[in-house]
């Protein structure tokens, strides 16, 4: 897989995930399909977008005991998505269990990334309401060499951190990042952004965008800024 921009589809219902893929004519987004269309549409959105050729990155994020998400992670495997992902916290023992759960009896299975701190938390939030006295960067550092050791693909980190991470884990270490805005646009509940732009530059290997392209006048043309920004 090369770079490319995921689009994260975060509707509530099939129907409005539908109408707006509908409007990519003759393009196939990779899409995103998180939590709050997962858990009210199930195994069946995902199979629908499998249909129409778009590749899926599965965010649910698991964390749990490693027996739990080993089991939960066989489930997913059946769907045939791209990607997926667990929490990084949850210790080395449960992204282990969870690559052996994922791992199809024929040796296949979609990447294992998993997230290392959310851009929604900054060094303060992590200090006080985690109690997590690490700076944060060396904490996303940590995380991304336990999911190396348990053998995943990459992780999920702000853009801040892509640069470094490939530093520390190597090139080939996957750097999927969320908290991409324009830089004319408003950065939501985002702590840690960057642009495009920069995110290509200091070596994102995939970029997620959400709001400033789901609720762009014209999420058609907002998409395509984002490829031409990060991919072209």
């Amino acid at each position: 897989m090369g770079k490319d921009v995921i689009v994260a589809c975060d509707f509530a219902s099939a129907e409005a995930t539908y109408a707006f893929l509908d409007r990519f004519t003759g393009k196939k987004p990779f899409v995103k399909i998180g939590m709050e269309l997962f858990y009210a549409e199930g195994p069946s959105i995902v199979r629908g977008i499998k249909e129409r050729g778009h590749r899926i990155f599965l965010d649910l994020k698991l964390h749990d005991i490693p027996n739990t998400v080993k089991k939960a992670m066989a489930v997913l495997s059946s769907l045939d998505v791209d990607i997926t992902n667990l929490h990084a916290a949850g210790t080395v023992s449960m992204m282990e269990a969870a690559l052996e759960g994922l791992t199809r009896p024929d040796g296949t299975r979609p990447l294992l990334i998993a997230v290392t701190q959310l851009t929604s938390t900054d060094q303060a939030a992590m200090e006080n309401d985690l109690w997590i006295r690490e700076p944060i960067d060396q904490v996303v550092m940590h995380y991304a060499e336990n999911a190396k050791k348990a053998g995943l693909d990459g992780v999920v980190c702000s853009p801040l951190e892509a640069e470094k991470v490939h530093t520390v884990c190597g090139a080939g270490f996957l750097t999927v990042t969320p908290g991409v805005r324009f830089a004319d646009g408003d950065i939501g509940d985002q702590k840690r952004v960057m642009t495009p732009a920069a995110a290509k530059k200091i070596g994102s290997d995939y970029i997620v965008v959400g709001r400033p392209v789901t609720q762009a006048a014209d999420p058609v043309a907002a998409y395509e800024r984002c490829v031409h920004d990060f991919v072209d």
